[in-house]
């Protein structure tokens, strides 16, 4: 397994949880070298960015999590995070982190939001 997604679960609105994506396999020097994402899929509903975060640590985030979500690196334990406050029904999907190069993905993680 080249990424590994966890932190999902139930939380109420308003809530938070904190995402983490380990890439166990990746040596540091490599790890450093990659841009890493945060993607969701709902029910029904096509796959999309929620946050990113360059080698050159710059991010970019969707509009509906700006203000509420953090994306952030840790390139010494080869961790990406995704912190999410106040969590709202629209958030409930299942969780993805990806890199690239080589476009490799995490195998998700859910998280579900209850109003």
């Amino acid at each position: 397994v080249q990424l590994q997604a966890s932190g999902g679960g139930l939380v109420q609105a308003g809530g938070s949880l904190r995402l983490s994506c380990r890439a166990p396999r990746a040596i540091f020097s490599t790890y450093m070298t990659y841009d890493m994402g945060w993607y969701r899929q709902a029910p029904g509903k096509q796959r999309e960015l929620v946050a990113s975060i360059t080698k050159d640590y710059d991010t970019n985030y969707a509009d509906s999590v700006k203000g509420r979500f953090t994306v952030s690196r840790d390139n010494a334990k080869k961790m990406l995070y995704l912190q999410m406050n106040n969590l709202k029904p629209e958030d409930t999907a299942v969780y993805y982190c990806r890199r690239d190069p080589g476009n490799v993905w995490g195998q998700g993680t859910q998280v579900t939001v209850s109003s």
